[in-house]
């Protein structure tokens, strides 16, 4: 990361900040080709040739391949590119959500709509707000 960011201590989360973008640019890039069937049908036949066309990391190419969409975030990837990925899957974004927390879909969503998890005093600075 070129600075040193005030927000880096936040626990659990990823900020998508315009070193994250870099770092993910091609791995974003190849989600983004799979709004196109035809690129989902090659995808989805033989998903290492496909993702060797991307310049992406080695570390990004394994993670794609093993559904590991918490690395993938770690790696620069961006969760509503992702969603791309779930959705060639057959997965809705709430079943992609659900995998990145551990939960299940159902728990999941009950935590969303009863408001989501508690920052408690996790916030970049302390307290709520």
């Amino acid at each position: 990361m070129a600075l040193d960011k005030p927000y880096g201590d936040i626990p659990g989360t990823i900020v998508f900040d315009s070193d994250m973008a870099r770092r993910g640019f091609h791995a974003n890039q190849f989600c983004m080709s799979l709004m196109r069937p035809e690129n989902r049908e090659r995808f989805l036949a033989d998903e290492a040739a496909y993702l060797d066309e991307w310049p992406m990391t080695e570390a990004q190419k394994q993670a794609f391949l093993r559904r590991d969409y918490n690395t993938l975030l770690q790696l620069g990837a961006n969760v509503y590119y992702l969603s791309k990925l779930f959705f060639t899957d057959g997965q809705s974004f709430e079943q992609g959500a659900a995998a990145m927390t551990g939960m299940t879909r159902e728990a999941y969503r009950a935590m969303m709509l009863s408001g989501g998890r508690s920052t408690g005093d996790h916030l970049s600075g302390g307290g709520d707000g």
